[in-house]
């Protein structure tokens, strides 16, 4: 083995945060075997520390029946799933809007989506009034049997 490689193995051993790696190289020309071994053993992998983000203080707090409206519980949203295997479309045709958008209110029944399905367009419809919070899936693209779709708060 090169020094080069030789070099680069070791510089990748110490940048991965590993305790051992051991390498073995049988060839024809050359059998090659190392082991490198780490004095400490750190974890290859530290997740960041999390920080306490303060609010800025020109935020003025809203409380009373005033700002119970206006606070939305976003653990609280439906997930629309796709109901076959097919091609998900987001709007009627190439060049028409979308159905829907992030933001969008719905009704129930409203159409959100086209699923073809061999060669047969099937629309996937609103089961509750609500607010379109995210759109998972990219137009064009295969979606899966209870593929998450939509989320609707």
């Amino acid at each position: 083995m090169d020094k080069k490689k030789l070099r680069e193995l070791i510089n990748l051993f110490k940048e991965s945060g590993l305790a051992k790696m051991e390498i073995t190289e049988n060839s024809a020309e050359e059998n090659f075997s190392l082991k490198l071994e780490s004095g400490s053993a750190a974890p290859a992998y530290m997740p960041a520390p999390l920080q306490y983000v303060q609010s800025a203080p020109e935020e003025k707090a809203v409380s009373g029946e005033e700002g119970a409206a206006d606070i939305k519980d976003y653990n609280k949203y439906r997930d629309i799933k796709s109901p076959m295997v097919g091609i998900f479309y987001a709007a009627p045709s190439p060049d028409a809007e979308p159905f829907v958008k992030v933001g969008s209110k719905v009704k129930k029944g409203d159409t959100l989506c086209i699923i073809e399905a061999m060669k047969l367009m099937n629309d996937v419809v609103a089961e509750t009034d609500g607010e379109i919070v995210e759109i998972c899936a990219d137009n064009g693209s295969l979606v899966e049997f209870g593929q998450i779709l939509f989320k609707i708060f």
